[in-house]
């Protein structure tokens, strides 16, 4: 049994609206062995190693129905085991999943198995363990067939509390669970930042971030004072509160000397500790006290040490959040109850038998540990492990009642009296925390400390919530949505706006001109595209930066008020979304590319992929309604509004959206050209003429025109300004700064250049359909090539789109030849060019890019248009700009040589790095795409 190949889904994916784990398995000769044929044994011993799945309701859907495909006549296949099992090991871990599906990947014995996970360590870690005790329950003569070596010391309940162990070191501590279910009941969205309790809540400029309990809003100084715990003192005793006498020592003679002077009972302790850790109460002589100060002395992490008198009482934690007292809990240390019967040991193994009680922070109690500590008073009081306790006497296991070491907690809040709630909240305030615990000893807390005494041990910053959210005895507190409300108060908003676009043509110019368009409203916009990662218009992530880790750079930004995500098919495929919804989202087109790739075989099922995108907006979706495939994406759409963009005035679907008080974008015909106009609940809005816009090439690039219909839409529908949008668009243009290798003209030669990026049939049509409306040159020359890694019919079909409209192509090779030979590409398109009737002496075989481009350089004639479609167009664009300004100016003849500057030439000359676009002087950060 193998796993071929995985893949880890972080938010929206093709296979749930959430995170899960696909693995592509192959069972082998498993796929003869289905569960019934391998036999009741086998079933007896999956569900004696974990009886939670007699819960599983399968296909069923109710309690007990995976059982009942285990046993039914045919049974179920080992790739669907192993989902099941992977889930029940996440929940027996503490992380609660349910979601799992498996079907056949076409082959014999190969399986698509998804399943849900929280934490991607926890999820892969399950899955492994999954097989491997598989694999141990197989019959014999049947795991002989798997050739699966078996480990001769394999035990399962010691890889079982390995695994949860392994899994609570990467999963969160209950304090940080807690804080993120409530974040998630109140729609705040949230990243992890590492991987241990560092979690951001919020995007962009209203993230707020913890790190177990401490917020972005406690201050350091208030944190160092509660750690210093002779400081803390000082500050409660001069205002009044109650607080035990101290005082710090140095050496254990000092200790006692100070011991004295309180008078016994005394309590030890590291002066900076947590968890209880070095703590030693109730002492009552010399002797005790020099060797609690060594203990103090090994945990804490300064040389000082506390002696405080002893407060007799019960220990009670106090949380204080945002100066209100959200929670109180009595906390008992771990102890065993006596029946008269049973030894300690046998106790302890009662008392660990609560389901409740789990390894570390597994589940809401701790197990007793028959430890160091727990001997400790064991010898004290004369008992040991096999003594017998007289029924009902009570035994602690542990000084401090820490919920960490299976101490209990009984939730008391409504119990509080005014004075000790205002005591503990004033407290917290002087020590200057927004989140805090006070350790509060007393024998009754519904009485005022004022009557019957009581003291203040203690003040915690980063307070545990575990003994609040599920307390052993009471009713639980949500103290982590105090927190969260604390961060995020009533109409404070924490996510940033987010316009998600995706498609197969166009998502890269869309997505530059609606940042452009934002920014000229005011908005500090993060844009993700195919070249890099631009925070409000800089450049500062270089490559293909359209999948969900760049989204999360983009959110995580606290600079970044507006989020633009260009999302392309790659990182759907490989890892979903990488966020939980969208605003907005578009879908500009979909077109043949990247089919046979990853899955995606047909114009459906890349579709499917780019719908994912849709299915995330809550506002609006924008679909281009002159594509059945967008259309179809309108039945799948839970967003409130769907904005159909048209260049079709007389679209009837988009007529009848627009009577029924639909939003549209249409491109209408007038007197003086074509004018984008904006529908919205029957208002028709005169946007802007399309020769207006500079990106469009007056008008004549119907793909920009169209573009810039969606940008448009976009803007509009997150309400901004109609006049800033117009201006957005009057002041966007294809220059190599702004939209590198998108449509970029180059103008200082005696021939026109334009270099794009166009990649797939869709895009040479829309390219060469603004070659045959541009008019007034002489020949027209286009270099070009096809990615390797398309398919042969989808390289027929491009070249078919390019025949006979050029007087001559130069083919070329990308530097990456994904799998084809040196010249296997242009040598394909000669042949499939000459097929649909272009002469063989209009055709010139240049493999490489860089030859290729000079080639056609030097081929240019005044008056000429050349085509440039680049793969490495930073390159491209400065082999073009160099070659203006040096090789052509010395052959073109005198009346036909460019105007350059002084300034433009000593630019050029200067500094070869530097990429300067057809105005001249502009320079724009080199940049470098690789993308798919």
């Amino acid at each position: 049994m193998k796993i071929l190949k995985t893949n880890l889904y972080v938010g929206p994916n093709q296979y749930a609206k959430f995170r899960v784990i696909r693995h592509v398995l192959d069972i082998g000769v498993l796929e003869d062995w289905p569960s019934a044929k391998l036999g009741t044994g086998f079933i007896d011993g999956l569900l004696a190693a974990l009886p939670g799945l007699e819960e599983h309701g399968c296909s069923y859907r109710e309690p007990g129905g995976f059982v009942r495909r285990l046993r039914e006549d045919e049974g179920t296949w080992m790739a669907h085991i192993i989902e099941h099992v992977a889930l029940e090991l996440q929940c027996v871990a503490g992380n609660e999943v349910t979601f799992g599906r498996t079907r056949s990947a076409g082959e014999t014995g190969q399986y698509n198995m998804v399943f849900a996970y929280i934490h991607r360590d926890v999820g892969l870690a399950a899955c492994k363990l999954a097989i491997k005790l598989l694999m141990h329950l197989l019959p014999d003569e049947v795991q002989k067939q798997t050739g699966y070596e078996l480990d001769e010391d394999w035990d399962w309940d010691d890889e079982l509390r390995s695994f949860i162990k392994r899994a609570q070191r990467h999963a969160f501590g209950p304090s940080t669970a807690s804080l993120v279910a409530a974040a998630e009941e109140r729609g705040v969205p949230w990243l992890r930042l590492n991987k241990y309790s560092l979690v951001q809540f919020g995007h962009g400029r209203h993230q707020q971030r913890i790190q177990a309990t401490i917020t972005s809003e406690t201050r350091h100084i208030a944190v160092e004072i509660s750690c210093d715990k002779e400081d803390t003192h000082n500050l409660l005793n001069d205002l009044g509160l109650p607080v035990p006498q101290q005082y710090m020592v140095y050496s254990a003679r000092e200790a006692v000397r100070g011991a004295r002077r309180v008078g016994y009972p005394v309590v030890v302790k590291p002066l900076n500790a947590n968890h209880g850790r070095g703590v030693s109460i109730n002492l009552s002589s010399d002797e005790e006290v020099a060797t609690a100060f060594d203990v103090a002395r090994e945990q804490g992490t300064s040389r000082a040490v506390l002696v405080e008198s002893y407060i007799t009482g019960f220990d009670h934690r106090m949380l204080v959040v945002g100066n209100e007292l959200v929670a109180v809990a009595k906390r008992v240390p771990g102890h065993v109850v006596g029946d008269g019967k049973q030894n300690i040991g046998a106790l302890i193994d009662e008392v660990n038998e609560d389901p409740r009680r789990g390894v570390g922070h597994e589940k809401v109690l701790t197990r007793l540990e028959l430890d160091n500590q727990a001997r400790r008073l064991m010898d004290k009081a004369g008992y040991n492990k096999g003594t017998v306790l007289e029924k009902g006497e009570i035994f602690y296991l542990r000084d401090t009642a820490n919920l960490s070491t299976g101490g209990t907690a009984i939730d008391l809040t409504d119990a509080v009296h005014p004075d000790n709630r205002e005591m503990a909240v004033r407290a917290i305030r002087a020590v200057g925390l927004d989140v805090g615990g006070v350790d509060f000893l007393t024998d009754d807390i519904s009485q005022s400390y004022k009557d019957i005494g009581g003291a203040i041990v203690e003040v915690n910053a980063a307070p545990g919530f575990r003994m609040h959210v599920a307390p052993s005895e009471g009713e639980p507190r949500d103290v982590a949505g105090k927190v969260i409300d604390m961060l995020f108060p009533a109409s404070t908003p924490s996510r940033i706006p987010i316009a998600a676009i995706t498609g197969t043509n166009g998502k890269t110019t869309t997505s530059r001109m609606l940042a452009h368009i934002l920014k000229t409203c005011g908005r500090t916009v993060g844009l993700t595209t195919t070249d890099g990662i631009y925070v409000d218009g800089k450049q500062t992530v270089k490559g293909d930066t359209t999948g969900p880790k760049s989204a999360q750079m983009v959110l995580r930004d606290p600079s970044v008020d507006f989020a633009v995500l260009e999302t392309a098919r790659g990182g759907l495929v490989r890892s979903g979304l990488g966020y939980d919804s969208t605003n907005v989202s578009a879908c500009l087109n979909v077109a043949s590319d990247h089919l046979g790739l990853g899955g995606v075989d047909t114009l459906e099922d890349l579709a499917k992929i780019k719908r994912i995108v849709v299915e995330a907006a809550t506002d609006t979706v924008v679909l281009n309604a002159d594509d059945k495939n967008c259309l179809l994406m309108a039945d799948h759409c839970d967003a409130e509004n769907i904005f159909y963009v048209t260049m079709d005035h007389n679209h009837p679907l988009v007529k009848q959206h627009i009577d029924a008080g639909g939003k549209a974008a249409v491109l209408e015909k007038g007197m003086n050209g074509d004018m984008i106009t904006i529908y919205d609940n029957c208002t028709h809005i005169s946007l802007l003429w399309t020769h207006l816009i500079p990106a469009t090439i007056e008008g004549k690039a119907a793909h920009n025109v169209q573009n810039a219909m969606f940008a448009a839409a976009i803007a509009y529908s997150f309400g901004e300004d109609i006049d800033q949008i117009r201006m957005g668009l009057k002041t966007f243009n294809t220059t190599f700064s702004q939209a590198p290798g998108r449509m970029n003209v180059f103008d200082e030669l005696p021939f026109r250049v334009i270099l794009d990026y166009a990649h797939n049939a869709a895009a040479f049509g829309e390219l060469t359909g603004l070659v045959d409306k541009l008019d007034g040159y002489g020949r027209k020359i286009i270099t070009v090539s096809c990615p390797g890694d398309r398919r042969d019919e989808d390289i027929a079909e491009s070249a078919e789109i390019l025949a006979g409209h050029y007087d001559h192509y130069v083919l070329k090779a990308d530097d990456n030849r994904r799998g084809r030979g040196e010249d296997e590409i242009p040598q394909m398109m000669k042949q499939l060019l000459l097929k649909n009737g272009v002469s063989e002496d209009a055709i010139s075989i240049i493999p490489d890019e860089q030859e290729a481009i000079q080639h056609a350089l030097e081929m240019g004639r005044e008056k000429d248009l050349l085509i440039v479609i680049g793969d490495n167009v930073t390159r491209s664009w400065k082999q073009i700009v160099h070659f203006g300004g040096e090789e052509l100016r010395e052959q073109a003849p005198a009346d036909s040589k460019p105007t350059m500057s002084s300034a433009y030439e000593d630019l050029v000359n200067e500094d070869q790095s530097l990429i300067v676009d057809d105005r001249g002087v502009r320079l724009a950060k080199e940049i470098e795409e690789d993308g798919d």
